[in-house]
């Protein structure tokens, strides 16, 4: 049986030394011994789609949607990583969240390394915990009348996230330390709420959306900033809760 031909990717960024698309929520950057069964991942698929290899700049886990960046050659991933590793990229992301967050605030908590038991069995496990830091501002509220806890409605924000650092899972378990978990977290959220949206929202994924990336470009040095509008089932979540979508493509 021949397989019908995947979606193309969506290309919202490319120049001859860059390119960034917008990546949908279920699929891996690269191959992992995590997910042995995949076949999918954006490098193998961007670089059938434009012919030309790409280089990823930055992770972006696999349940998670939005901007992803890669460079065309090493020599310009070289280039761009510095910015990464010296903290000059700034990332913005929208998550729903269970609860009604505070208007803004800043989650300075450090967080022990992830390790996998597969792909880091090699690694040390007795790293102190590393510095770890997240603001946050709400965007939106919606209460619903709902009993799914022990209260007779459920609230829930729209938030936007700004990570300081880039540990790994940084923005889910510093929600979760909050007691604002991420909605569609199956591992740091609650399963009630996560069901609920999968049921009644058809909202089955997490509901974490990496929505603009800014940075200095690599090589021409200008201020570059890349936009991912949310997909379809996120647009939805919005208009059904009266959110205005905050970002666009511009």
């Amino acid at each position: 049986m021949i397989k019908a031909p995947a979606e193309p990717l969506d290309i919202i960024y490319q120049d001859p030394w860059l390119v960034a698309i917008n990546k949908p929520s279920g699929l891996l950057v690269h191959r992992s011994m995590i997910d042995r069964r995949e076949t999918r991942f954006a490098i193998q698929l961007l670089r059938d789609q434009i012919g030309q290899h790409v280089f990823p700049l930055h992770r972006l886990d696999k349940p998670t949607s939005g901007v992803l960046v890669f460079a065309l050659s090493p020599e310009v991933a070289k280039r761009a990583s510095e910015q990464f590793q010296e903290g000059l990229v700034s990332k913005t992301y929208l998550a729903i969240v269970r609860g009604f967050v505070p208007e803004s605030g800043v989650i300075d908590h450090p967080l022990k390394e992830k390790l996998d038991k597969i792909t880091d069995r090699k690694a040390r496990r007795d790293k102190p915990a590393q510095e770890a830091v997240t603001g946050y501002r709400r965007l939106a509220t919606v209460e619903l009348p709902i009993a799914i806890d022990r209260y007779p409605s459920s609230r829930y924000s729209l938030v936007e996230v700004k990570p300081g650092t880039g540990r790994k899972h940084q923005i889910r378990r510093h929600m979760k330390h909050i007691s604002h978990p991420v909605i569609g977290d199956a591992k740091h959220g609650k399963g009630n709420h996560n069901r609920y949206f999968a049921e009644h929202f058809d909202a089955d994924r997490l509901l974490l959306h990496c929505a603009k990336m800014a940075m200095d470009h690599p090589v021409t040095g200008k201020p570059a900033a890349f936009y991912a509008p949310v997909d379809m089932m996120l647009d939805q979540l919005f208009d059904r809760f009266g959110w205005t979508l905050p970002y666009s493509s511009e």
